[in-house]
């Protein structure tokens, strides 16, 4: 499946709309992690755990969109976006969407 974050595929041609795909996710912060973030806030330095966390979950909220357009029936998915939001204390959304399409190599 092509993904791209731009309104078109470079030598495709879009010939038809599935319509808007969507994937989520919520995670929790872990305890374990919040104490090596803090020693980490002391001293500096990249929070590990947390970018493994966000990783983890991007990867999940873009295998859901996918999922979703491939039962569409797409072969593409164009103008993907991410976000991001805080659902209650300690856990946060992150939110991958776009349009579903069918593309064909351009003539």
């Amino acid at each position: 499946m092509i993904v791209t974050n731009t309104e078109t595929v470079a030598g495709y041609e879009i010939v038809a709309i599935c319509g808007l795909v969507q994937g989520n996710t919520v995670r929790a912060k872990h305890a374990g992690r919040d104490i090596d973030a803090s020693f980490k806030n002391m001293v500096g330095g990249e929070l590990k755990g947390y970018t493994e966390l966000l990783t983890e979950s991007r990867r999940e909220a873009m295998q859901r969109m996918l999922a979703q357009a491939q039962q569409l029936g797409a072969n593409a998915v164009v103008n993907v976006r991410f976000t991001t939001s805080a659902v209650t204390s300690g856990a946060a959304e992150l939110y991958a969407y776009g349009t579903a399409v069918t593309v064909e190599p351009s003539a």
